[in-house]
């Protein structure tokens, strides 16, 4: 399967930028994967598209400010990137401004001086003794927007650290916001419990598996990088009951159905909470999930190859050209999907 298959235009003013003034406002696109019809709600109308016996799955993981402002010995500006903690002293991270002939060199953030070594594909940064990671984020760091969200270098932004995270978000351990979770407001999941949803909380910390791009020529070649994630028994048996039932399992986002598909595949052996690299591209065969939310994703990334997995390729094409034409905001604070 050629990786440029999953390639689209898309004009740069549909990027947004901001998020709506209310979370609920973003425009849903609302597409049958049998029928491929599509209808076009508000997010705040998403009650209406659930029925009383299905399971809202949401993903509870909170962001970090993991983005770093930093700087050489010579004073020349450098960003780190925490990715994964290592051990109490020592995460591995992402660098740019700094050589990887260098290998090894001392930096400071702020007023402390941390140490990196090169290594594949991460770096590791080594905090200096009594200061932890947590300390240093809570002075220094920055919500780790993508790229393609436009700021001032090293601007921290009180709207982003407000709005780049759920309402619902709990344990702190993700580098990128499950973006579908963005939409839901108080008021909005009050009205889909009453009207006898359940919603329950999986956590899968997400980090650069979900956001590196395919960059290999074939699909299969690509490799995913492991993220953690946990799962109670209560929400394993939910599930299970919701499908017994006759209701549907709707993930909020494809992190929720990475971890729901990795707990539920019969031959991976997970338990309840580890690391997965499960990679989900078309051909996959579903075992958990019924309906999915979900934000319009980035040419060649592997949320947009879930997606295509989930409701076929020609179908998505179908919908993205759709939502195009009809100016739709794209990407993390953009607008959403509800595909069933």
């Amino acid at each position: 399967m050629r990786t440029e298959e999953f390639d689209y235009s898309l004009p740069k003013e549909l990027i947004a930028q901001a998020p709506q003034g209310e979370r609920s406002a973003s425009r849903l696109l609302v597409l049958d994967r049998k029928s491929e019809s599509i209808e076009h709600w508000r997010f705040a109308d998403l009650d209406g598209l659930l029925r009383e016996k299905d399971l809202l799955v949401i993903n509870d993981t909170r962001v970090i400010p993991a983005r770093l402002p930093a700087r050489k010995e010579t004073g020349g500006a450098i960003e780190i990137l925490l990715v994964e903690q290592v051990d109490a002293g020592r995460w591995s991270c992402l660098v740019s401004g700094v050589a990887r002939a260098l290998r090894e060199t001392s930096v400071y953030v702020g007023d402390y001086q941390v140490g990196l070594k090169a290594g594949t594909p991460f770096w590791t940064v080594e905090l200096p003794a009594g200061v932890d990671a947590a300390q240093l984020m809570a002075e220094h760091g920055i919500m780790p927007l993508p790229h393609y969200i436009k700021r001032e270098r090293h601007q921290r932004c009180q709207e982003d650290y407000e709005r780049y995270q759920t309402i619902y978000a709990r344990e702190g351990g993700s580098i990128a916001a499950p973006t579908a979770g963005l939409h839901f407001d108080k008021d909005l999941l009050g009205r889909i419990t009453d009207k006898g949803v359940a919603v329950v909380a999986i956590t899968l910390h997400i980090g650069i598996g979900t956001f590196l791009l395919v960059k290999s020529e074939s699909v299969e070649s690509h490799e995913m990088h492991r993220e953690y994630y946990t799962v109670s028994a209560e929400v394993m048996e939910a599930v299970r009951k919701t499908r017994q039932e006759g209701g549907r399992v709707v993930a909020v986002g494809t992190s929720a159905v990475r971890t729901l598909e990795t707990i539920f595949s019969a031959s991976n052996g997970r338990g309840l909470s580890g690391h997965t690299d499960l990679f989900i591209y078309p051909g996959y065969t579903f075992k958990a999930v019924d309906a999915l939310i979900t934000n319009f994703h980035l040419p060649r990334s592997t949320p947009l190859l879930l997606v295509c997995a989930f409701a076929g390729s020609q179908t998505i094409e179908k919908a993205y050209g759709e939502a195009i034409k009809r100016g739709y905001r794209f990407y993390s604070y953009g607008d959403a999907m509800f595909i069933s």
